[in-house]
Order: C-alpha cells, then structure tokens, then sequence
C-alpha cells in the first residue's frame, strides 16, 4: 500500500515514518524544497526524530518526499497535516486545510481516501474540505472517494509516548469511509477509537486541549490568589496530586505555547457564535493564559527594583524559547511574548535554548529571526542582571545556573530542588 502524507512537520514527519515502519509506502508532500531535500538525504529537522528513523525509511524504500502534489494519482490515502492557526483577528485561518485540498483533489483516483489531521472546529471536514475536495476533482465524497477525520495525538519530548500505542480516534463522512480509515490506520496504530462522524471526532480532538487549557487557566489564577496569600500554588499542588481519586494536577507557567492549546479553543469559540452560542468559560481561561507573559514581566521589573536596579537599561537573558521542555518546537511559545514586553520596558535581552541554536523565521516572529542562543558560560550568564527561566529543559544545569546568575525569577519552580540558593531565586 502506498499513502501521502501533506505537511511534514511536527505532526506529518513522525506520522509517516510510523507509517513506514509498518510496512506502508510514505509519500511526502510539503511545498518547502529544503526540508523534502534534507529528508531525502535521510536528515530530521525535528529534535525528538532521530536522523536516524528517516534514513531507515528512505533505506528501505518506504519513505519519500516531494514537491510535486500531482503524484498524488500513485496513492490510496492522502493525510492531511497541515497548520490551522488563527488570524490576526483570532478567527479559524483555514487557508493552508483548504490550499492543500484543492492541490491534491486533481490528482485524486477514484476509491482513494482523504483523512484530515489537522485541529480544527466541527464541520470542517464534512464542508469546507469536503467541498474544496469535490470541486477540484469533480468526484463525490462518500461515492466516488472516502472522506474522514481523526486527530492527530503527538506528546513530543514525552520518551514514554509512541505513536503506535496512542489510541487514535476516527470518524468518517459515512459508514464505508470510516471502516475504510480503519483499515489504513490498523496498519500503523494498536488501538481505533471509532466515533460516529467526523464532527465528532473534530469536537474530541477540542475537547481534549479546552480541558488542558481551562485547567491550565485555573493553577493560573490561584498562583496569583494564593501568592497574595504567602502560600505556594507548587507546594499546594503537590500535597493535592496526593489524593488517588478525583484530581488530575496541572502546573502554572509564563503562558500557553505550542500549536494546539493557545489556538484551539478559539475555534470552538468561533464556530459557537455561529449557532448562538456562548462560550465564556472557554474565553476567560483564554483570558487569563494570554495574560501571564504580562504578570511575568512585571514579576521580573520587581525583582530587579528589589535589587536597586531599573529594568530599562538592565540585561535579562531567558532560559528556554520552545514551548515545552525538551523539545525545538517553539510555535506559540510564550517566552517571544516575554521578549518583546521585556525590550518594550528597556531591557536588553537575549535568550539560552540548548535545542534551538538561532531563531528561525516564522509567521509570528520575524523581527526575531536570526538572533543567535547565547553560550552556556560562566561568564556568559553571570553579564546578565536577570535570568528568567521560562522552559525547563533537562539539559540545563541548573547548579550552574544558580552558581553563576546574578538572580533568577523561576516560572517553573525547577529550581525548588536547590535551596542553598534560595536567596537568589524567585517565583513567577
């Protein structure tokens, strides 16, 4: 069997090699030249993909990559796994779903299957895609090709989650289109989680990143309620996660990051007015995550006049630039936001992320883009008034840290295992 996969990155390169590694022939579609030209030569752009597994693929013959959408007339399958950010008006940008449709509908045989990946609201595969799809190929969905969605479900920096062993949930546009997105993916994941359509499937897929998202919001909250207080929300919910029945602990931070959970809910949000609906449970989490990056910034301006220092004119370098330990992905992340509120105040800021070497250009960022991480140093991190560590990866050290910084404002609470340096450590 041979499939394509459109989009290859954080969610379409891992695909597709498990696809691989199950016996499947991978097509890879991205319009980005450079990136089908480093998996080509069996390369990964991707920190949690070994080089590796795509050399393996590309050794086997199960893996390769193009430009070229019309060869989507040699598969069975195309999966679709491509961005669905927000616009500048936080409204559901489609335009890469529904550019990806019309490139491939052309191009599509009869009896072939489209799955769509991508996070989105409900509706969106059994409309706008269906019809983008049906326009530009001149077939019918459910007649003359198969249609379903199911939602990608990537844990990365996680080394216990494989793809193989999440259960993946379906749903398709009629009956004969979800037993036949059962069988394509029985062949690379253990357990199918069928729903009774594709709405369905698209509303678990939000359901699952509004939960992390309002719960997020809520440790939020009661960081800034309880530190009024003189109470830490750290040692709280440690005592909480203590209880075996009826908690799941979720941890403060600096502000939402990575793809889905800043921009997911918003979806929902969006397609509810469209039936008069309100969502304001869902918009004042919203609220409240967007609004940490500020309480942070102000946290670190505190700290720094604690010391008879100003911000303006002070050098704060940030620990950490992707959205999650461990991991180069730094989509959505908040430590840009901290950047720009910091610079704004005066300070002059850089950044330390051993997994992301130079900021690349991207959609959001650009007046970022080429600035180096700076050196892991002695003489490096003590030059600096602040150190703001905004993602805690593994592999930082942070007895070096708290032996050679100046001071350091912690949003993560890694630096609780170090209390002989509690003098210059505090929280945000």
């Amino acid at each position: 069997m041979k499939i394509a996969i459109a989009g290859l990155g954080y969610v379409g390169l891992p695909l597709g090699v498990q696809f691989a590694r199950s016996g499947v022939s991978v097509l890879g579609l991205d319009v980005d030249p450079a990136k089908v030209s480093a998996l080509n030569a069996g390369q990964s752009y991707i920190l949690h993909l070994p080089a590796a597994a795509i050399a393996e693929a590309r050794r086997n013959g199960r893996f390769e990559a193009t430009t070229d959408f019309s060869r989507v007339r040699e598969v069975a399958a195309v999966l679709i796994c491509v961005p669905t950010p927000l616009t500048k008006n936080r409204e559901p940008d489609l335009s890469y779903v529904l550019n990806t449709g019309a490139a491939i509908a052309p191009h599509l045989q009869r009896g072939a299957l489209v799955v769509l990946e991508s996070t989105t609201y409900p509706g969106t595969t059994d409309t706008e895609l269906r019809e983008v799809l049906e326009k530009h190929s001149g077939l019918k969905a459910g007649k003359d090709f198969y249609l379903a969605y199911s939602p990608e479900r990537e844990d990365p920096g996680n080394p216990q989650s494989k793809l193989a062993e999440i259960p993946k949930v379906i749903g398709g546009y009629t009956p004969a289109c979800l037993e036949k997105a059962k069988q394509l993916y029985s062949r690379a994941v253990k357990t199918l989680v069928p729903v009774s359509s594709c709405r369905a499937a698209e509303a678990t897929k939000l359901l699952e990143n509004i939960f992390r998202s309002v719960n997020i919001a809520l440790v939020n909250e009661l960081k800034i309620v309880y530190g009024s207080m003189g109470i830490d929300v750290w040692e709280v919910i440690a005592a909480a996660k203590t209880k075996p029945f009826g908690f799941m602990p979720f941890y403060p931070g600096p502000g939402l990051g990575g793809h889905c959970i800043p921009i997911d809910p918003f979806y929902l949000t969006w397609k509810a007015r469209q039936f008069g609906q309100e969502t304001r449970f869902i918009e004042l989490a919203g609220e409240i995550n967007t609004a940490m990056p500020d309480l942070v910034a102000r946290r670190v301006e505190e700290v720094l006049a604690s010391r008879g220092k100003k911000i303006s004119g002070a050098r704060v370098l940030i620990l950490g630039l992707a959205y999650k330990p461990n991991v180069d992905d730094d989509r959505e992340s908040p430590s840009y936001r901290l950047l720009d509120l910091l610079k704004a105040r005066g300070a002059t800021v850089a950044y330390h992320d051993p997994h992301i070497p130079v900021i690349r250009s991207s959609r959001e960022h650009t007046h970022w883009a080429g600035i180096r991480s700076v050196a892991w140093s002695q003489a490096e991190i003590s030059s600096h008034d602040l150190v703001l560590i905004a993602t805690a990866h593994a592999a930082v050290n942070y007895r070096e840290l708290a032996e050679w910084a100046q001071c350091i404002v912690d949003t993560r609470n890694v630096m609780a295992t170090i209390p002989e340096a509690a003098a210059k450590i505090f929280k945000a």
